[in-house]
């Protein structure tokens, strides 16, 4: 990929000069608290650089998803007071996007002071199916920072062809950010060159939102091991009977047919051999370790069990890749996160190059108290990282290359 990065910005000289960082800080809260900062630290080092060169540092950022319109829910009031510990300075947040706030305060920015716009999603027209819509809220952007230059660092969203993400790199001089660089890197390797055995790890809820990537996969991997809620598809789609289990009937043929494009390959495709099967979905539900063939009609699967464990971690013991994305079972729930740290510890055990898919199973290998050195790379973007996978092109990088 040929593209002008953040060192050849810096290389030109930012000093008293308006940079748009387009950053990830789409980050899990509970209230007002934030529950896993991950993505926050990890925008920190392109926004540090870019302000202790004395650039005036606009950072623009989405947080959930609000319906195009203000939603005190979905500020980024707790994002601006983590930045602002982690960075040792004040990040002061506008009260809008591209109003009168916004350019109040990134008109009286100082050289090195930073700014964090309101949701980007606050304003419809950065997620409009309407190009015009979209160009029109990236021109109001780079109005906000006349003579400025464009930073794309948002891995987590650059499969997304949003105002905030594509049009506005048309708009200024536009540069890959330090985050967005080392990520592409690591998927090559996840693609090209790939050292074996290449072992993926899919879990999650449904099988639905991994279709292509599973296709494109079986393409590609010596060993696929699902679990999570997807795990119960795959068994129906066996014979089994899987209780009240999450269920994607409707997705039974193309999972049937994963099946046997996966033995016609040579692919070893792993499934749950036993699971944690409960009365009910809830932390403290009663339950019961059950073989994947006697799901008692009246219960759901909400871990893999014990065997399982012990079968996924053999099967990941000899890989010299891994990619994981998706956790096990219910892994916000003590009694059902065994089989997500299970897969974790087996990962962090591994002298394979691992790569943790961003998502859920980012946030557990950090709810769950397990090292983040203890795997080669956690990745901040679940989505961007699967549409890679899967083969398709990332407009927020597109718009990158086109510029060069």
């Amino acid at each position: 990929m040929t593209v002008k990065n953040l060192d050849d910005l810096l290389g030109e000289g930012v000093q008293g000069r308006y940079v748009l960082v387009r950053s990830d800080l789409n980050v899990p809260l509970d209230g007002d608290r934030i529950t896993d900062d991950g993505r926050v630290r990890a925008a920190l080092p392109t926004i540090k650089k870019l302000a202790d060169a004395g650039a005036k540092v606009v950072v623009t950022a989405h947080l959930g998803r609000p319906k195009g319109e203000p939603d005190p829910k979905y500020t980024l009031a707790p994002v601006a007071k983590r930045l602002s510990e982690l960075l040792g300075a004040e990040v002061a947040l506008a009260g809008d996007l591209v109003g009168e706030s916004a350019k109040a305060l990134t008109g009286g920015l100082a050289d090195g002071g930073v700014v964090l716009l309101e949701n980007v999603r606050f304003d419809a027209r950065e997620t409009s199916k309407d190009a015009v819509d979209r160009s029109e809220l990236a021109a109001e952007l780079g109005a906000l920072v006349p003579g400025g230059a464009f930073v794309s660092d948002g891995f987590g969203v650059v499969h997304r062809k949003q105002a905030s993400v594509y049009e506005v790199a048309s708009v200024l001089p536009a540069y890959a950010g330090g985050l967005v660089l080392a990520e592409l890197d690591v998927l090559k390797k996840l693609t090209d060159d790939v050292q074996r055995p290449y072992v993926v790890v899919l879990g999650g809820a449904k099988v639905s939102d991994k279709l292509g990537v599973i296709a494109n996969l079986l393409t590609k991997v010596d060993r696929l091991l699902v679990g999570g809620g997807m795990a119960y598809t795959f068994l129906k789609a066996q014979g089994h009977e899987v209780g009240q289990s999450l269920l994607q009937a409707d997705q039974l043929d193309q999972v049937k047919g994963f099946l046997a494009e996966a033995e016609k390959r040579g692919v070893e495709l792993v499934l749950p051999v036993d699971v944690l099967a409960a009365t009910e979905f809830s932390a403290d539900a009663e339950h019961e370790v059950v073989d994947t063939t006697a799901i008692p009609a009246d219960r759901q699967g909400l871990d893999i069990g014990p065997r399982s464990r012990e079968l996924f971690a053999s099967k990941l013991a000899d890989a010299r890749t891994v990619f994981w994305n998706g956790p096990m079972g219910v892994f916000e729930f003590e009694a059902f996160s065994g089989g997500t740290r299970a897969v974790a510890e087996a990962l962090v055990k591994s002298e394979a190059f691992t790569v943790v898919g961003g998502g859920d199973s980012a946030a557990a290998v950090r709810q769950l108290g397990l090292p983040e050195d203890g795997f080669s790379h956690i990745s901040t973007g679940g989505g961007a990282s699967l549409e890679y996978l899967e083969g398709k092109e990332l407009p927020g990088v597109t718009a990158l290359e086109e510029k060069n």
